[in-house]
């Protein structure tokens, strides 16, 4: 498996686009770009021809556009990753959410302004992670592919790929905040997970998604529609009320700090951590400050370890801790990484976050 080459082929109505993505691709080590396509048709017979890992897919295209090929490869049941080219817009993000829900793996932003080579660099940057995310998974299912199916005997125990306690967290006294931590996959968790919250939660729910400006509005926009929470991308000295769901604007560091009227949001333009703005661990740090033992930490699907230091401030204040299992993470980084740092409590499949969030709020 060492070695193998992550096969990509790019889709994009533009030869100019097709060449930067090529080239940018081809500075990535282990991957290799087996062909392009001007439209989602014929992209759809190349994979057929060429069967590749991954593919690079823009939205607007004649005759077949990437929304109208996702639902093909949705039909056709196609195991390739996609990866949206998404305008940098307020409708680019919006399409962006829709084809998050068709299937699509994950997005990168087409970079506005500057020269050819620092829109080169910018396309890398994003590149690089996404690459890396889908190798993790390429390797884990062909490893597993390959695992021999032959029973066990009857004695010995079944192995399981992560803790998953039969038995729910204790509630250790008043839950008055709910931070959560995601990233890759996080809009598709986040479309299972919120809509399951009731209208009467009596707390807040603060998220950081790793996301583009932009971008983050649009995932708000898109989960308040589907919820009975409401779900609003977070402004700067707003006051966090229950039972509403605040999510972290893209490009900005996001705290919680207390003001006269109660606790508020205060975004700011501080370093990224973790590559990340905004960054879980700069969210949850003023979390564990100012609830102490009255916090419940959420850690999610994602790369990296974003959250992990955050998470070990909460707990030595008495904060409990969700994680997400492996078997439902897109990635298993994130959530991983806070078992490892032995902070979570309790993991737990996506669809029983939010029933143990209500359970342990009330």
């Amino acid at each position: 498996m060492v070695g193998k080459k992550i096969r990509v082929l790019v889709v994009d109505d533009t030869v100019l686009y097709r060449k930067v993505l090529t080239d940018v691709l081809a500075r990535i080590p282990n991957v290799e770009v087996v062909g392009s396509a001007g439209n989602g048709r014929i992209g759809l017979n190349k994979i057929e021809q060429l069967r590749p890992d991954l593919m690079t897919l823009d939205f607007e295209m004649p005759v077949m556009d990437g929304l109208q090929t996702l639902r093909e490869l949705k039909k056709k049941k196609s195991d390739v990753a996609v990866i949206m080219v998404s305008a940098h817009t307020s409708a680019g993000a919006a399409v962006t959410m829709e084809a998050l829900e068709l299937g699509a793996y994950d997005f990168i932003a087409k970079p506005s302004g500057g020269s050819l080579e620092q829109n080169r660099e910018a396309l890398l940057k994003q590149l690089k992670p996404v690459i890396q995310s889908v190798t993790t998974r390429r390797i884990l299912s062909r490893t597993l592919r390959k695992a021999p199916s032959t029973p066990l005997p009857k004695k010995q125990p079944v192995a399981v790929p992560s803790p998953s306690p039969a038995v729910p967290l204790k509630p250790a006294g008043r839950i008055d905040i709910v931070a959560v931590g995601i990233s890759t996959g996080g809009p598709n968790a986040l479309a299972v997970m919120i809509p399951l919250l009731p209208k009467t939660l009596r707390t807040p729910v603060v998220i950081v998604q790793h996301m583009p400006p932009v971008f983050t509005k649009a995932l708000a926009d898109s989960l308040d529609k589907k919820s009975a929470v409401h779900v609003k991308e977070a402004e700067q000295d707003e006051l966090i009320q229950a039972g509403c769901v605040y999510i972290a604007p893209g490009g900005k560091q996001m705290k919680l700090t207390r003001r006269a009227g109660g606790i508020a949001v205060d975004l700011t333009d501080d370093p990224p951590e973790n590559h990340c703005r905004p960054a879980a661990d700069y969210l949850f740090r003023s979390v564990s400050k100012l609830y102490d033992n009255r916090a419940l930490g959420v850690i999610m699907t994602g790369m990296g370890s974003d959250g992990v230091l955050g998470l070990r401030l909460m707990k030595r204040r008495g904060a409990r801790v969700i994680g997400q299992d492996e078997a439902t993470c897109v990635v298993y980084g994130m959530p991983m990484e806070a078992s490892k740092a032995e902070v979570t409590d309790v993991v737990l499949p996506l669809a029983r976050i939010a029933p143990e969030i209500v359970r342990m709020v009330k």
